[in-house]
């Protein structure tokens, strides 16, 4: 179907009256039929993304069948799970129809207003499997890019394989990194989420177990299998929440083939390339940011490389995004999509965005975005400033669900952070062997434990005669 027809077809719109209305969406006239297919297998419920073609790109007609759906089975004795997966063998959801917003959005501020109601459908799927009440499941099998990371990352369990491959791409679009992005990538070890939403760095396969994206990292033939395994668990209707995923977390587990070696392949965020991030990237200004990568000497490659990068990006992107970074550590997830919705609002009223995407999704072959303002000097603090007020008497995105947090609830099923083998690191001193192997164990001797902490270890501490000590930086 021709982009242009698509920007006109309700399939696409959000219902004018999303931005403010708590109410459930339905579908509407001329939504696409078969592009989510739902199925039950016992106690599991799947939700399928059905637009291959695409890589099965979010459009509003899909998240308006998704959410009357997962209200449904929320409420259902017969639901235990929730699954969702993507169409075809290339990608869970590469992202949101952006190439349809953006010629919206040449429409004025109608479509300007029309886009921003999608996001407000968006958000409210993605805070609806934030708090969701029954344990939920991705399969980040393929491309998992912006809206499809807002339909992964919330989720308990997160499983990566060979083939996955995870980016925020926003600022090479003249966008942000939405979706939730304020929440979890703020929340990543050190500056790596700083890192990962300025640059639209990829993490393929294993590396988004390692980085915190995904909780698990199975090979995609054993998917199938295990979905099946999965469906034939019985929960008493007594057993709580934690202890429903906790036997789920154990089932998973009996499918891993193991992970690729170290030497085949090393943790990518790891030894002195992560320790120049860290250094490069605590800044609170990007001006700050581009002349410490400038002055960097012991990862000198990867900072020109890093760079010439940034130095492509829409500048409005690249400060709003920083700014995000930084309040975002404060947010609940509540307050994540609340605050996001007016961010993207603003940003469809943008320039950079039209532009962004046409130069880089819709031009054969890509080009390079001319960018409004094209500098960093021209984006002054008072531009920034304006993606963050709430006008006063404006109405703010109204999410369908009451559950709140400042963590995730389920954090456990990750890899340990670093903050918490540097706890243990300053409360005990032990020696590294017993401090790794203390992990391995409470972690259930889950895949990529030892190869995390052993490498945090190495980064941050030394010995002394007083024992273990974390190194300051």
């Amino acid at each position: 179907m021709p982009l242009r027809a698509k920007v006109t077809n309700p399939a696409f719109r959000a219902a004018a009256s999303m931005s403010t209305s708590p109410e459930i969406p339905q579908e509407l006239p001329g939504d696409e039929p078969d592009d989510v297919l739902f199925n039950s297998i016992y106690g599991l419920r799947s939700i399928e993304l059905n637009r291959p073609k695409k890589l099965n790109s979010l459009n509003g007609s899909m998240a308006r069948k998704i959410l009357p759906r997962l209200k449904e089975w929320e409420k259902s004795h017969l639901a235990n799970m929730i699954l969702i997966s993507g169409a075809g063998n290339k990608a869970l959801c590469a992202g949101g129809d952006v190439a349809a917003l953006a010629l919206q959005n040449e429409k004025g501020v109608e479509g300007q207003r029309e886009s921003t109601d999608f996001f407000g459908l968006e958000y409210r799927l993605d805070h609806t499997l934030a708090t969701y009440r029954k344990p939920v499941i991705s399969f980040m099998d393929g491309i998992t890019m912006g809206g499809g990371v807002g339909l992964s990352m919330h989720a308990p369990f997160r499983i990566a394989t060979e083939k996955t491959v995870f980016a925020m791409p926003e600022t090479t679009i003249g966008f942000f990194p939405d979706v939730g992005g304020s929440f979890f990538l703020p929340r990543l070890d050190g500056e790596t989420g700083t890192y990962l939403a300025l640059t639209s760095e990829r993490l393929n396969g294993v590396q988004a177990l390692y980085a915190g994206i995904a909780t698990h990292y199975l090979h995609s033939s054993v998917l199938s299998n295990m979905t099946q395994r999965l469906s034939e668990l019985v929960f008493p209707d007594e057993m709580a929440l934690p202890e429903r995923l906790n036997v789920m977390n154990k089932t998973m587990a009996e499918f891993s083939l193991g992970l690729p070696s170290l030497q085949e392949e090393p943790i990518l965020l790891a030894g002195e390339l992560r320790s120049a991030i860290d250094r490069c990237f605590k800044f609170n200004t990007m001006e700050e940011i581009f002349q410490a990568l400038d002055s960097e000497t012991e990862q000198k490659e990867w900072a020109q490389k890093t760079l010439k990068t940034l130095s492509s990006r829409s500048p409005t992107s690249l400060k709003v995004t920083l700014r995000q970074m930084r309040l975002g550590k404060k947010w609940s997830i509540t307050e994540t999509f609340k605050r996001e919705y007016e961010i993207a609002a603003n940003f469809m009223r943008h320039p950079d965005f039209i532009e962004g995407v046409k130069a880089r999704l819709m031009s054969k072959p890509p080009r390079q975005a001319t960018w409004q303002p094209a500098t960093l000097a021209e984006v002054s603090n008072e531009t920034v400033d304006q993606f963050f007020n709430i006008p006063e008497g404006e109405n703010r995105l109204e999410v369908l669900s009451k559950g709140d947090y400042q963590r995730y609830p389920h954090e456990r099923f990750s890899l340990p952070s670093e903050a918490e083998i540097e706890k243990v690191v300053r409360e005990s001193g032990r020696k590294a062997s017993l401090i790794v192997e203390e992990f391995a164990e409470k972690w259930n001797f889950k895949d990529g434990v030892r190869e995390k902490v052993s490498e945090v270890l190495a980064r941050r501490t030394k010995n002394t005669h007083e024992g273990l000590r974390w190194i300051e930086e």
